[in-house]
Formats: structure tokens, sequence, C-alpha cells
């Protein structure tokens, strides 16, 4: 920890005792600015201007709980955009929020590297069925020890409208929702998953903010029509004005690391953010999160997810990127799709050879900038000097499931081998992992889109919009109704509480293959280099890895639906099975398990290998 002064928000509400409370917001759209306190005086307070529009003062009030709200030339009154806390909602005042006095016990914790992460993504929403942050904690534990993930990724948690949302039409940004239990609760959430190893991703979104109780264009410029979104206005980060909106948001990310003591931001489709300043903003951003992370004695970490393949986003800043640590690989979850279910709609229709997969592996871009179908032009760059492990991978998400007109899981489109064969895949990676809730023991319920806007002309436009992105795509399904209450409800997963011994089955395979990939360095996230990859026209790939420590390791990815004989590559000597999927509870019992031993040598044997296998093989002999 540096001796530096600490981070601050200078934004929003900040309480001094139990009677004051000091006021600072950007407002260069009005002349002046007041604090009001609802009630039956509803007493206001006069702010005082100071310089690039800032207005501020400090107040005489109770203190933490009070509710106030912005009066803009006397006529308007707002929330404050930088609320930590909206207890009634998106169009009611603010509150008051103590910053100071949480009982944090996790003064040990010191970040988690990137290279040991593997992520479970959850919606706080749907994950429990009391659906707050707090309900999360009992559920930690099984989290940890009986998955084994080492992370959780929340869905955005900022306040939106309503109760049921994914959470990317956020517009408070500094404000976790009052309903999944606000500040209070995450910080439990966060100090518990501290207290047991895991580390806390948070999903942040600063492309857009969402159509309903989004205020804070009556305050300032935050937003520019320069530049189209396909959920709104883009954040004005490089016009007139701009230098106050990239405080505003970089702060947030400051909020969430040091109040909050979160590990990692995810940081929301970036291709929609837009700016051409010499500083991108994600170069800012990026270099002020890791600095006040060294201040606090933490590796805190900034993640993107962008449908790009733009290297620039992790090249390090020094060869001309914004340094971020990840990007999410949409063409690895596409390239794997494709494989398992052999379709060919939307984006879908750019991969299906194996050879792609492999790509994706080492490089975790396919498209590389080579002519893409689906896009209709050239698309991505070369990832050089990138690593497989600044790539984090999956074959489910939020996106991917949720995005289908049905919300369908992978488990409800492939067998069960398959699904051990995709869990392979990722888990046993050069890549970071990422398994989506519910994901670890085959969950077959949906994960819908879902909305509670208040407008009915809102919820029109959303279910149109929905539909229209279907038709697009390519798919004939009308879908559901993201407005419905019953959206929200079918999406609920009940991890933990797996009885029917096929998902007991699928949660042993998921527990098994983490394991491995703990236990053994070699497959564990690769920095570069160790990692040899062959393919084989019968659909099988096979990954010969190793590490400085620990011994080597093959793995055979069958994807081939009949059963085949390859020539498999690796160096000389005897490699014991470590892992098959046929062979273990719930395999197929007409399936033929890969040999226990394989013995290999200078000249090439053939050997069998079952349908939709996943197996593992590992050797002590010397390194190649």
């Amino acid at each position: 920890m540096t001796t530096e002064d600490p981070w601050q928000l200078d934004l929003g509400a900040r309480p001094f005792g139990a009677s004051e409370v000091f006021f600072r917001v950007w407002a260069p759209f009005a002349q002046t600015v007041a604090v009001q306190t609802p009630g039956r005086h509803h007493d206001t307070f006069p702010l005082e201007k100071q310089d690039s529009w800032y207005f501020q003062g400090t107040i005489s009030l109770s203190g933490p709980g009070t509710r106030y709200q912005y009066v803009l030339d006397g006529q308007k009154t707002r929330p404050d955009p930088a609320s930590r806390s909206q207890p009634d909602g998106v169009h009611k005042p603010s509150e008051v929020v103590a910053i100071d006095g949480f009982p944090w016990t996790d003064h040990h914790w010191r970040g988690m590297p990137l290279e040991r992460l593997i992520l479970y993504e959850l919606h706080t929403g749907t994950f429990t069925r009391e659906g707050t942050f707090e309900a999360i904690i009992p559920f930690l534990d099984y989290l940890a020890n009986e998955v084994g993930v080492t992370a959780i990724e929340l869905m955005p948690v900022a306040q939106f409208p309503g109760t049921r949302n994914w959470g990317y039409d956020g517009v408070y940004p500094f404000a976790p929702h009052a309903d999944y239990g606000g500040s209070q609760g995450l910080k439990r959430l966060v100090d518990a998953c501290h207290a047991r190893n895991l580390a806390v991703v948070l999903d942040v979104v600063y492309n857009h903010l969402g159509p309903e109780g989004n205020y804070l264009g009556d305050f300032g410029p935050y937003f520019t029509n320069r530049y189209p979104t396909p959920w709104g206005q883009a954040i004005n980060y490089d016009g007139a004005d701009s230098a106050q909106v990239r405080h505003y948001f970089i702060s947030n990310a400051l909020y969430w690391i040091t109040e909050f003591h979160i590990d990692a931001l995810r940081l929301d489709a970036i291709h929609g953010i837009f700016d051409f300043s010499v500083l991108h903003i994600l170069e800012e951003l990026t270099s002020a999160v890791h600095r006040v992370g060294e201040q606090l004695g933490r590796r805190v970490l900034v993640i993107a997810e962008s449908d790009s393949n733009d290297a620039r986003v992790i090249r390090p800043m020094q060869d001309g990127g914004y340094g971020l640590d990840a990007q999410w690989s949409d063409d690895f979850h596409h390239a794997l799709h494709t494989l398992l279910t052999h379709e060919t709609v939307g984006y879908y229709q750019d991969f299906g050879p194996i050879d792609d997969l492999a790509t994706a592996f080492t490089d975790g871009f396919v498209y590389q900038g080579q002519a893409s179908a689906f896009r209709k032009r050239r698309h991505g760059s070369s990832p050089d000097g990138c690593n497989a492990s600044q790539f984090i991978i999956c074959c489910q998400n939020h996106d991917q499931i949720g995005n289908r007109p049905g919300g369908d899981r992978l488990s409800t489109l492939i067998p069960d081998a398959s699904l051990k064969v995709a869990a392979a895949s990722v888990l046993l990676a050069p890549n970071i992992p990422l398994i989506f809730m519910g994901e670890e023991y085959g969950e077959t319920a949906p994960f819908l889109y879902f909305v509670d806007h208040s407008d009915p002309h809102l919820q029109a436009a959303v279910r149109d919009g929905r539909q229209a992105e279907y038709k697009d795509f390519g798919w004939s399904e009308t879908g559901h109704d993201p407005t419905t209450t019953n959206a929200f409800e079918h999406s609920r997963v009940h991890p933990g509480m797996q009885t029917d011994s096929r998902q007991q089955i699928m949660l042993r395979w998921y527990r098994q293959l983490i394991g491995l990939r703990k236990e053994i360095p070699a497959l564990g996230a690769s920095q570069g280099g160790m990692l040899r990859l062959w393919t084989f026209p019968e659909q099988v790939l096979i990954m010969h890895r190793w590490a400085i420590e620990g011994p080597q390791a093959i793995v055979v990815l069958g994807f081939n639906p009949a059963p085949t004989k390859i020539d498999i590559c690796a160096p000389e000597g005897t490699w014991t099975r470590a892992l098959d999927a046929p062979s273990e509870e719930g395999g197929d019992a007409d399936q033929t398990s890969m040999p226990e031993e394989l013995t290999i040598g200078a000249k090439s044997q053939s050997t069998p290998v079952p349908s939709f296998t996943a197996t593992v093989y590992i050797t002590t002999n010397p390194h190649p």
C-alpha cells in the first residue's frame, strides 16, 4: 500500500457526523442548484457554483437515511446523478448513505491474479428465491467447495426501473439496487466472498444508461447524438465538456473498488463506447483503476466485453494498447457452439470447422481481419503479443442463452455427453473459464430476457425490439413477453439442491474438471507458449499442455458423432489416464472408454476415440 492519500468519491452526498452532509453535483445546464429534503416543509438549501459548473455545499441535515433531491433553476426536482441509494425507485428522491463504518473483515485480502480466475456468472435476482445479495451468501461454500470456482461475477447491480431487469438498464451507476439489498447488502456479500477466498467481479455499463429514470441529461451533456448505439444515446466521452463526463464514469469505477472492495470490473459492450480523444477513455479508466488498486495494496483487474476482436484492448499501453487485463472471446463460444449444435443462423454462419476452435484456444480471436459472411465485411485484428490467459471463454453466458427466443440453455439443445465435452473444452483450456449459473449441474430452466418498465409505450417498444432482433438473427420463433413476471420467475435456478441423479453426475464432472485445473499447473491458464494443438478430420482436437512445474497433460476432445481412431501426436513416453468422460459415473454404458494408458513411441499408433469424449492423460516425462 502506498502513502498517497486514499481516493475518495467527490460527487454526490457525503455525511459528516450525524448532522452535516456535503453535496457536490455537476450541472452546467442549470444556473442554480439547490438541495431539497422532501417532507412537510420541503426545505430547500442552495448550493454554491464552483469552477467547471460544479455546485456544492455543506448542509445541516440528520445524515444517513435522509431523503433528498436537487432542484434545478427552481423548477425541476431530480434525484442525484451520483446517488448511492434510491430506496423508492428511479423516479423518487435519493438517500444519504453512511460511507464509513462497515465492519470489514477482509483485511488479509490482496485480490486474485488473473490466471487463477475460474468465473461463475450470476444474476442476483434469479440466483435465489429471495433475489438479494445476502441470500447469495449461504451458497458461497457450495460455489467455492462443491463446484470449485474462484470468483463470482455479478451481472449489473446499479438501480434500474422496477424489480426485474438483467441490469443493463441501470440509470444510477453509484446505487446498488435497493431490492437487492443496497450498499450494505453488497458489502456483506463481498466480505463473505473474500472470507472464502472468492474474488468478486462486477459487471458495469459505461456505454449507455437505461431509458426510464435517466435524468442525467437535465444536468449536463452526458450524452451525444454523434454516435448511434442499439440502446439509445451514446456517452459523451470526446465532445464538449466531456472531461467532467469522463470524471463521472472513472469515479464510478474507483467507487466500486474502494468502497465495496470489488476485485475486477467487467466493462459491458465496449464496442458501444465511442471516443476519438488522444487518450482513450478505456486507457484512462484502466490506468486509474490499476493505480488506485496499488494504493489499496490489492490486485484489481479490468475486463472488457467486446465483439470487435480488437487486440488494442488488451495490449500494454506502452505498445499502443489500452492496457486492460483481459477480454471476453465471443469467437470461442461461437466456434464451440457450432461444433456442438451445428446451428448456422446469425453469427454462427461464420463458424463450423474444428480448426476454428483450435484457433480460439490459442489466439482468442478466430476472425483476425478476414471476411465475415455474417457482417458482410472484414472483421478483427491480429492478437500477436497477447496471451491465451487474457481471453475469457465460456460455452454459456447470459447473452448467448438469454438472447435466444426461448432462453434455451445448452443442456436443452445437446445430449449430456456433448455437454461434458463442452465443459472440458472450457475448463481445461489455456484461457480463463467462465460458467453461467446452473450450468454446473445441467440446469434446464431457461434464462429469459426480462424488464419491469412502468411506461406501457416503453414495454411495447421492448417487446417489438426483441422480436425484430430475433428476425434479424434468423430465428423464426416469436419468443416470450419480456415484460411479464413469468419471464423472470421461469429464469430462476436452484443451486446446491440437486437431487436428480443426472444433475449430480454433471456437477461431479464439473468439480472433477475444476479440480484437475487447480491440481495440475499445465491445465491452468497459459501465459504463452506451453501449448500444442492438433485437429483431425474426424472432428477430434488434441491439446498437449505443460508448465514449468508438474506433469505434462494431453487433453482429447472428441466432437465425433461416431467412434473413430486417430494417431495421437505427443512426446514419447507412457501417459496415464487421469479423467475420462465415458468411464465416469453417468457415462454411456455402450460407449467405449479410451485406453487407461498410452505408450507413445517414435512410430505413431492408432488410438480408438469414442464419440463425444473428453479424456485427460498425464505424464511425468521431461518437458519438451
